[in-house]
């Protein structure tokens, strides 16, 4: 949990930042997760705000109670994710989702809002799936951001960071976001290019 707490929100997207609880290097498999059992998702979903204290404390309990049930569900949340990141990964590099791929997100995002109510919030109305101690509750939201995403984009902006594998939203006026976050590759990329200007004035 302590890993999960500590990962930076940074993808523009629910969906995205799902994709992102893994990391590696910008090409090739990821080489480190922090999603290992249902608790890691639901402190997943915690972090990232999709549910409550309250009803983190609820999904852990029953998780505790229907153990085969949350091995389960983990293993369709790990399955979710994989068809998310290749999905996001092609509209990324310019290429258009399979069909198989539009079908999987359409019937994921159908289950989702059958959990859901729409409620009027601060002047507009949204879905809602507060209340559910379903152990599928902390992927209604993602899918259904998913699928919000594909359908209103903007898709042109979605990219990849140039230092490891996240995916992300570029919201820069000129859209020229490169890295996942300045602070980390952004960073990363600056000290390289120190280090090199660095080794180049010695010859």
């Amino acid at each position: 949990m302590n890993d999960v707490g500590r990962m930076r929100i940074v993808g523009g997207s629910l969906a995205l930042d799902y994709v992102n609880t893994r990391s590696g290097p910008p090409a090739g498999p990821p080489d480190d997760d922090v999603l290992h059992r249902y608790d890691d998702l639901v402190a997943w979903a915690r972090h990232a705000g999709v549910v409550t204290e309250p009803e983190a404390a609820r999904l852990r309990r029953q998780a505790r109670a229907r153990p085969d049930d949350a091995r389960d569900l983990f293993q369709r949340a790990l399955g979710v994710r994989d068809h998310l990141d290749a999905l996001f990964r092609t509209v990324a590099t310019g290429g258009r989702p399979s069909g198989r791929q539009l079908a999987r997100l359409s019937g994921d995002t159908a289950e989702a809002l059958a959990h859901a109510q729409l409620v009027l919030g601060d002047g507009h109305y949204r879905w809602r799936w507060t209340g559910h101690q379903d152990l599928g509750r902390p992927l209604w939201p993602v899918v259904h951001a998913a699928a919000e995403l594909l359908t209103t984009g903007p898709l042109e902006r979605i990219k990849t960071c140039s230092g490891c594998r996240f995916v992300f939203v570029d919201e820069s006026k000129n859209r020229s976001r490169r890295w996942c976050s300045m602070e980390d590759c952004g960073t990363a990329a600056k000290i390289r290019r120190y280090v090199a200007r660095r080794a180049a004035s010695r010859h």
